[in-house]
């Protein structure tokens, strides 16, 4: 079944681009994974991400993608040629359905998160389609007031297909925090909760036409809501990160993915 998320015990991993330059890179990307991941077996269960349209770019200047129809066409090459399922972005609630023929996981963004008709919408395409719904709970949200993120879902999808990710929190001008305690609240919702590593480190604007960042903190942030009981891990990953056209700052090098996820499992475990 689509809808379906990781094996019982296995870490969900929700990684690639933050946008799809090219069906090259995606396909760089998704192999790259398999390969970074393999030796960990079933212990962990990886969901191609890529967006075909950033629509929330700090500047009118900054790249938004490839669009919807060609976009959708490169995460169906990749889910054809890898084998792995995929999940997107859509913006708008008339893009949910044909977003969600092709996504096994149907993404709001955080920017839209309280928009009724995207939730409901949202969830509704992946009633019909099979699919999973990942909320990203918006900078601007508390924990506790995700439960009407998920109320909105409730009446087409089970609990056990929606997700809520957490994203960082405003924090003054240009910086957000983590809040750890997220995961116990969102997690008594009965919801898969997603904890996205990369987006929590963001400078918003902090390049003034860029959004800035803080890489070397994704590690110690990622290993702390496994602690805290995060069920699956968002992460936006490069094989050449100064060249990323979205989120440069902040995007993971491919190479770290593996030492990345060992360290979140040995967490999981110990807390086990």
């Amino acid at each position: 079944m689509r809808g379906a998320g990781a094996a019982a015990g296995a870490l969900e991993l929700l990684a690639g681009p933050c946008v799809l330059e090219s069906e090259d890179l995606a396909l760089e990307v998704a192999q790259g994974l398999k390969e970074r991941l393999a030796h960990l077996g079933g212990a962990v269960s990886v969901v191609f991400k890529g967006s075909f349209d950033k629509a929330n770019r700090s500047s009118i200047d900054g790249y938004r993608g490839p669009g919807m129809e060609r976009g959708l066409a490169i995460l169906e090459r990749v889910k054809k040629e890898h084998a792995l399922p995929v999940v997107t972005d859509f913006h708008l609630p008339s893009q949910a359905d044909e977003v969600a023929s092709v996504a096994d996981v149907l993404q709001v963004p955080a920017f839209l998160c309280r928009q009724t008709d995207m939730v409901s919408g949202g969830a509704e395409a992946c009633r019909r389609r099979g699919g999973r719904l990942n909320v990203k709970k918006g900078q601007f949200v508390s924990p506790g007031e995700a439960a009407n993120i998920v109320a909105k879902a409730l009446p087409f999808l089970p609990r056990e297909r929606v997700m809520l990710t957490e994203r960082g929190h405003c924090f003054g001008y240009n910086n957000l925090v983590v809040d750890m305690a997220s995961f116990q609240v969102m997690g008594g919702l009965g919801v898969t909760t997603v904890f996205d590593a990369t987006h929590s480190v963001q400078l918003p604007g902090g390049l003034g036409k860029e959004t800035g960042g803080k890489r070397e903190q994704i590690g110690v942030l990622a290993r702390a809501a496994a602690a805290a009981g995060a069920d699956a891990l968002f992460v936006e990953v490069h094989p050449r990160v100064h060249e990323a056209r979205s989120d440069a700052a902040t995007a993971l090098p491919l190479d770290g993915v593996g030492p990345l996820v060992e360290g979140v499992l040995r967490v999981r475990e110990a807390v086990r």
